[in-house]
């Protein structure tokens, strides 16, 4: 009797001691979170490059943040959890974070891109046509081709009236010619006497010679009477040619 007894005990002691030690090592691990600062980076499965501005959700809060131009985050979390994440043109998942985590390591995950299928499109109609009817037809123009636009533009040489008389003489004998010469030497005065004027004025000559109004005035009436200061002057050579002749003006009139 006490033999069937024992047994009995026995049985029992088997049965559950072993839950027992499993119970204990789960509530062990549930017991035991960390207060964790977690830094990561999300990385496409398909390029290995950054996911931009993806959402992460942290459920146990109900707070979260997003991933920054090169893929990068950074929340705070219990170790025990764990952190949703979606970004447009991947498909959402849940991130695990390693119980061992260390806070000065940076994880990695990886994001699977989300391919659509797009069905062929066939573009068709029928293109609007202009109506050409009833528009004047130009007659061809009965002037050498060697005569037209602007044939004249650079000064032949010598030799052009041997070979070429016609071309020769009309350079320097065609009033129309002269008059685009002209307008175009006037064009291109005005524009080297622009940006001449923004290397040379009086606020440039006030800044390298410290004078003021009155006296700068006096200075450029006198540097401009040397004519020294072509209008195709650098910037380099204002700058020399004004510190130079200044000098000279200061010595003319008593070292003032």
């Amino acid at each position: 009797m006490k033999r069937m007894r024992w047994m009995v005990i026995w049985a029992w002691a088997a049965l559950l001691f072993p839950v027992a030690g499993v119970h204990a090592q789960l509530s062990g691990i549930d017991e035991d979170p960390i207060l964790v600062r977690v830094k990561a980076k999300l990385v496409s499965m398909g390029d290995s490059m950054p996911v931009p501005y993806a959402n992460i959700v942290y459920p146990r809060h109900r707070t979260g943040t997003t991933t920054n131009a090169s893929g990068f985050f950074s929340i705070e979390m219990l170790n025990v959890d764990s952190l949703i994440v979606s970004a447009m043109g991947y498909k959402s998942r849940t991130l695990k974070i390693p119980r061992n985590y260390n806070e000065t390591t940076t994880l990695t995950f990886f994001m699977q891109p989300v391919v659509y299928a797009i069905r062929e499109v066939e573009v068709t109609g029928d293109k609007n046509r202009p109506n050409m009817e009833g528009i004047p037809v130009g007659k061809p123009s009965d002037v050498p081709v060697e005569l037209r636009g602007d044939s004249y533009n650079e000064k032949p040489p010598v030799l052009a009236a041997l070979f070429n008389p016609l071309s020769y003489w009309q350079y320097y004998l065609s009033r129309k010619e002269k008059q685009k010469r002209e307008v175009r030497e006037a064009v291109a005065l005005e524009k080297n006497w622009e940006m001449h004027s923004r290397n040379y004025n009086k606020e440039v000559v006030k800044m390298l010679t410290g004078l003021n109004d009155e006296e700068a005035d006096d200075f450029m009436v006198w540097f401009n009477a040397q004519n020294v200061l072509p209008y195709t002057s650098t910037e380099y050579e204002v700058r020399a040619a004004v510190r130079h002749y200044f000098e000279e003006y200061r010595h003319i009139n008593g070292g003032k």
